[in-house]
């Protein structure tokens, strides 16, 4: 499956979006790796929650409801984490800490993954 892009409107948020859709590629995550590039993420569906075990590297994660609304963000989380994305959650963006602008996004908004 090819890259896909992470929009707001007209404006795309992440170039790189990187799907696991599937049960192996959502078990694996990040898992192994030692880093994203800046403008890469990793799109885990369905998913409520995340953890960080044995990650080399802290997330940004920003995670969505059925209808891709942002229901949690949640900014530099350590490794040896768990994360809950709350009741509504049904996928997540995950993201290496620091370099996306969090003045484009805020809980409520809705998003678009093309």
């Amino acid at each position: 499956m090819s890259s896909l892009k992470l929009k707001k409107g007209e404006n795309i948020l992440i170039e790189h979006i990187e799907p696991a859709f599937s049960l192996f590629s959502r078990m694996r995550g990040l898992l192994g790796r030692t880093g994203l590039e800046k403008d890469h993420a990793l799109y885990i569906k369905p998913c409520n929650s995340i953890h960080t075990f044995f990650m080399r590297f802290e997330l940004d994660l920003i995670f969505l409801d059925k209808n891709l609304k942002v229901v949690r963000i949640v900014r530099n989380v350590a490794p040896n984490k768990m994360v809950m994305g709350g009741k509504h959650a049904a996928s997540v963006i995950e993201m290496e800490s620091g370099w996306f602008d969090w003045n484009q996004l805020g809980e409520g908004d809705v998003l678009e993954v093309v």
